[in-house]
């Protein structure tokens, strides 16, 4: 019997994966302006800051549930509105789409998703649900849409 459990030993995590790799790599020497100009910039992380100038001071002020569903539908020039019983707010973008393969699928279920796709998604939604995810090659020649001979060249 081994000290860790089969999920934290299995592969599916992907820490070993060329995405992570390469984070290991930024870690080690990140890029900065001033002190490191010729460092690594890290262009992979799911992450976006630009429009904390807008979130930041409305969150400081109004923090409910409530004032949450006035804010999307004032963004949204209030041509739409949102129920707040409704609403699920999750920690960022991974734990929301995490939670929607464990709502919307069983553990070996599959999921089609078009590729080229965040590599962070193979350990973010695989790992802890079960669920495989099956790449549907997409190319730049039509928008990168969802084709049925992608489709079928997987099966």
């Amino acid at each position: 019997m081994g000290l860790l459990s089969r999920k934290a030993t299995c592969n599916t995590h992907g820490q070993d994966s060329s995405y992570f790799l390469g984070w290991q790599e930024y870690e080690k020497n990140p890029y900065n302006e001033v002190n490191n100009p010729n460092g690594i910039i890290q262009m992979g992380l799911a992450e976006n800051q630009l429009c904390l100038d807008l979130l930041e001071p409305w969150l400081m002020k109004t923090r409910t549930h409530w004032a949450l569903v006035d804010f999307m539908g004032e963004i949204r020039g209030n041509k739409v509105s949102f129920d707040p019983d409704h609403v699920v707010l999750t920690a960022g973008a991974t734990s929301a789409n995490e939670t929607l393969m464990f709502c919307l699928a069983d553990q070996g279920d599959a999921f089609l998703l078009p590729t080229p796709y965040y590599p962070g998604f193979d350990r973010d939604l695989r790992w802890r649900t079960g669920v495989e995810i099956v790449p549907i090659h997409c190319t730049s020649s039509n928008g990168f849409k969802v084709t049925l001979p992608a489709i079928i060249f997987v099966t």
